[in-house]
């Protein structure tokens, strides 16, 4: 695949575009999403993650590989334990915009409005 460099301001540059794309795509699946919300400004294990949900181990552990090759979600292991957390504040942004996006959608008054 060839890029094309752009260069007029406010465009961004294709390469810039295909990994946004991507990142939307992990971002496009119901558990992935939810597990995203949940790890805003704490870390939490598959055990823990897959009670919350009420979803089984192994699928949650799934999702969060593929978050974790797409880079919206680290790790770090405690003895047997992996704890899973966001890298960085604009996974969270990212998240709570497309999440309060949503309750414009859908609530006539927004429940973050409240």
């Amino acid at each position: 695949m060839t890029f094309v460099a752009t260069t007029l301001p406010g465009i961004p540059r294709d390469a810039d575009l295909d990994v946004a794309v991507d990142v939307l795509r992990l971002l496009a699946e119901r558990t992935r999403l939810a597990i995203l919300a949940m790890l805003e400004g704490t870390e939490m294990s598959v055990t823990d993650i897959a009670g919350a949900l009420g979803r089984p181990g192994p699928a949650v552990s799934q999702h969060l590989a593929k978050l974790r090759s797409g880079g919206l979600v680290v790790s770090r292991r405690d003895g047997t334990t992996i704890y899973y957390g966001q890298p960085d504040e604009h996974v969270a942004a990212l998240v709570t915009n497309v999440l309060q996006h949503t309750e414009h959608v859908v609530y006539d008054t927004p429940p973050h409005h409240s």
